[in-house]
């Protein structure tokens, strides 16, 4: 869920800076002779911000699906037991949870205990479980960790997260053009053009890493909601009996190895912090309760 969350941020990043540098071509003119106008920098953010995030929203399944090396699993087709087994919890607690196009079902290789669910929309969604995931849990903590995930397709997270992105690509746009504005004033005036389109990206990086501290805020606000949505989807004792499956698996590892394990993305050697996409385990297990 983490890497998800982290590529989403980074593309949204990469799109915004592309969608930036083409509208920095174009006549778009903010800047006048009396300064610049506010009101048109404002809408000339918010066109730049939400396209950024909405794309990165519609790219989000087929990048989760190639950075993590995603095999899809054609529920049609021959299935091994495993396989079928995932396939049914899925679609199970799929249709518990009101949706009425099943995600897709995917297992990728990796030694982390770690599942997510990603897409554009509850019609185009994907539900993926790490072969680790499968090694090292039981059957109950594994339904555990996919009604979580559903939760999240049935909540909408992706596209409520798709909107504070696009509110606070909004304000990097807008306020990395302020702030380029004011540092061009400071050089000579041959020299300001090139100072300020330099410094719009400059400080539009530095000011979507700082905006991205909200987004994870709220990441790891809606893991709580994940958790009661899992609890009520496939019981709270097999919720939590997920989560502490994920803390007793935790402490087995030793300090330095696999620290990012990804399955409701928590460490339990250390406690959440401004970047962290989940809340402190202990945390989650406790308002469970």
């Amino acid at each position: 869920m983490g890497k998800r969350i982290f590529y989403f941020l980074l593309t949204n990043i990469l799109v915004v800076l592309t969608i930036s540098i083409i509208f920095s071509i174009l006549p778009v003119k903010y800047i006048t002779s009396n300064g610049i106008d506010f009101t048109k920098l404002l809408i000339f953010s918010a066109i730049i911000g939400f396209t950024g995030s909405f794309i990165s929203l519609a790219m989000s399944r087929w990048m989760a699906k190639k950075m993590m090396g995603v095999q899809i699993i054609d529920p049609s087709g021959l299935l091994n037991d495993y396989e079928k087994a995932i396939v049914e919890k899925v679609h199970r607690l799929s249709r518990a949870a009101g949706l009425t196009y099943m995600p897709e079902v995917g297992i990728y290789n990796s030694p982390e205990v770690n599942a997510f669910a990603t897409g554009p929309s509850k019609k185009r969604s994907l539900v993926a479980v790490s072969t680790g995931l499968l090694q090292e849990m039981d059957d109950d903590a594994v339904e555990g960790v996919i009604a979580h995930e559903v939760a999240h397709i049935a909540n909408g997270d992706m596209v409520t997260m798709t909107l504070l992105q696009g509110i606070v690509n909004t304000f990097v746009v807008f306020l990395s053009r302020i702030v380029a504005f004011v540092a061009s004033r400071f050089v000579k005036e041959e020299l300001a053009p090139i100072v300020h389109f330099i410094a719009v990206f400059v400080f539009q990086i530095v000011f979507s890493i700082l905006g991205s501290i909200v987004v994870y805020a709220y990441s790891r606000h809606r893991e709580y909601h994940a958790d009661r949505g899992g609890a009520d989807l496939a019981g709270k004792d097999k919720m939590r009996h997920a989560l502490e499956s994920l803390k007793a698996y935790t402490n087995r590892i030793k300090s330095g190895e696999e620290t990012s394990i990804a399955t409701l993305k928590i460490n339990n050697k250390r406690k959440a912090s401004l970047f962290s996409t989940h809340p402190d385990l202990d945390e989650r297990i406790r308002r469970l309760a």
